[in-house]
């Protein structure tokens, strides 16, 4: 997929450069979650209908993924978090499936999906990975934290700081990985289909297809992201035995 992007030197400084476009679909992407919650939670009524009641149902599924990992006592403190991942990733992860804009020329890209850069997910994925020590601090006290990657035996620890590590590499290259695979095969479906006037019809059903197909990778990448904040989370809140 021959794209680059728009880069500028954050106060001239050359090492600190800015991907304006994934800048501008970040941000797109938090407002459309606000705005779509906001709507959807504008009028809370007892016995919920439409937009409330798929809500509703987010709540309740998102309560479902933390209690399968851990205590509702202590779950309950990030089930906030999980609604906020699991949202903005997925509407992250939609946002490159309905259309592509990018200019001729340099083919510069303005409209793709954000996680389909790698510089955001690690980012997501650093974010998540610290808040578990963080979390984890809090809960336990620094000393019986510290002594948790003394357990079982002391020879573990290095090892244990390795899985810091590749947690976080994982978390982040996941998500990149497959998010940027389907974007690249709908550039590529795309460009078959306007090469020649046979293909327009030969590649518009294999994009209808993936399009639909690209709906259930981005659900599901939103949910293994938010499932294994939380596993992540609990392996760190909670107590070893």
């Amino acid at each position: 997929m021959d794209t680059q992007f728009l880069k500028v030197d954050l106060f001239g400084i050359p090492w600190m450069t800015v991907n304006i476009p994934n800048l501008i679909l970040i941000t797109v992407a938090m407002a459309i979650v606000f705005f779509v919650c906001t709507f959807m939670a504008r009028k809370i009524q007892m016995y919920p209908t439409g937009a409330q009641n798929a809500l509703e149902y987010l709540v309740q599924f998102i309560k479902n993924v933390v209690s399968s990992t851990m205590d509702w006592e202590k779950g309950k403190s990030f089930f906030m978090l999980g609604i906020t991942l699991i949202l903005y990733v997925f509407v992250a992860n939609m946002m490159g499936v309905p259309f592509e804009l990018a200019t001729g020329g340099e083919h510069y890209v303005w409209w793709n999906s954000p996680t389909s850069n790698p510089v955001l997910t690690l980012s997501l994925a650093l974010f998540v990975i610290v808040l578990t020590h963080v979390y984890g601090i809090k809960m336990k006290g620094p000393k019986e934290y510290g002594k948790d990657y003394f357990r079982p035996v002391w020879f573990l620890a290095p090892f244990k700081l390795i899985e810091e590590f590749s947690n976080t590499l994982t978390l982040g290259m996941r998500l990149f990985a497959n998010i940027y695979a389907k974007e690249v095969i709908l550039v590529l479906l795309v460009g078959l289909g306007t090469s020649s006037l046979f293909w327009v019809f030969g590649a518009f059903l294999p994009l209808i297809v993936f399009q639909a197909f690209s709906l259930f990778i981005g659900t599901l990448q939103a949910f293994i992201f938010c499932m294994l904040t939380m596993v992540y989370m609990a392996h760190k809140v909670n107590e070893e035995h």
